[in-house]
């Protein structure tokens, strides 16, 4: 059975191409995959990611409030008794978050430029789908 990954566009960021070009490349990888459509709120995230059993939330964010965003995803998670299931976070993300992102939680960080073979094969390792 594929794993299944949730990938959404939290806030009011309204660009969800390169979100649509990481659920096809997953999809292709064989994964199960919801999109959320854009503009979402955190608790609305949780409450997908909880309903469709999710083993990965991925957020793209481009609105550059990826370290708020990131870390309400985790804790919205975390106090709903999903903690196990691994937030990773892809966007414009200056370099200098990237580790302030992992210590909110995230499980892995994809800036501007990352390759679509690395965050399958990062998925891969999240899911044990790999």
């Amino acid at each position: 059975m594929p794993a299944r990954v949730l990938v959404a566009k939290p806030g009011l960021d309204g660009h969800d191409r390169g979100a649509k070009i990481v659920a096809r490349a997953l999809r292709d990888a064989g994964y199960e995959v919801i999109f959320t459509g854009i503009r979402k709120r955190i608790e609305e995230i949780v409450t997908m990611a909880l309903q469709e059993d999710v083993a990965v939330v991925g957020l793209s964010i481009l609105s550059g409030a990826h370290l708020s965003l990131t870390t309400r995803t985790v804790q919205g998670l975390r106090a709903a008794g999903a903690g196990d299931i691994a937030v990773v976070v892809g966007g414009t993300i200056p370099p200098g978050d990237v580790e302030r992102l992992k210590e909110a939680g995230a499980a892995a960080v994809f800036p501007t430029g990352a390759g679509l073979d690395a965050l399958v094969a990062e998925f891969g390792k999240l899911t044990g789908q790999g």
